[in-house]
């Protein structure tokens, strides 16, 4: 089993930045390849995708964040990171770690509890 656990997210005014922080455990050392990013829902919305870092070191944004928000790992500790600059009012969301990680040649997806951004205006 594995654990991500999240960090990072609060109130911010507009223009300002957060870093969300995703640390994944547990049974870590038996991962081959794995995928990990953020998605992120607001009120009354579907869950979006908004940026993923792969296990080839690729990265991929929505193009409502890009230039804005940058991804970033640390395969030593098992952590993502998403740096929130150039805030705005619509990224306000709960915020989800995703990991999709490969564990004896299969692949499992893991999400944490969310954390909530709030940016006002």
């Amino acid at each position: 089993q594995v654990q991500l656990a999240e960090s990072g997210g609060g109130l911010v005014q507009a223009g300002g930045s957060l870093r969300l922080s995703c640390t994944a455990s547990g049974r870590m050392s038996s991962v081959i390849g794995a995928r990990m990013g953020w998605y992120r829902q607001a009120p009354g919305k579907q869950r979006e995708l908004v940026a993923q870092y792969d296990n080839d070191r690729s990265t991929n944004y929505a193009d409502s964040v890009k230039g804005r928000f940058t991804i970033s790992r640390d395969n030593a500790e098992n952590t993502v990171y998403l740096q929130m600059n150039s805030l705005k009012p619509e990224d306000t969301a709960v915020y989800y770690c995703n990991a999709d990680l490969v564990i004896d040649s299969k692949m499992y997806s893991y999400w944490g509890q969310g954390t909530q951004v709030t940016v006002s205006s």
